[in-house]
């Protein structure tokens, strides 16, 4: 995620979202989670790229 994207909050919006994701997920749940996204993103990327290669 771009950080231009995130210039929009607030700090105080910005801990309140991290305080409701430790609340729901706790702490030792996050960054397995931070990482599965971060495979997904980058799946989805390659095949798109595959997917624009097998088109030229």
């Amino acid at each position: 995620m771009k950080v231009a994207a995130l210039a929009f909050l607030s700090a105080g919006e910005a801990f309140l979202i991290i305080a409701v994701l430790l609340l729901f997920f706790g702490a030792t749940r996050i960054p397995i989670i931070g990482r599965n996204l971060g495979k997904s993103i980058r799946e989805f990327k390659d095949a798109s790229k595959k997917d624009d290669q097998e088109k030229k």
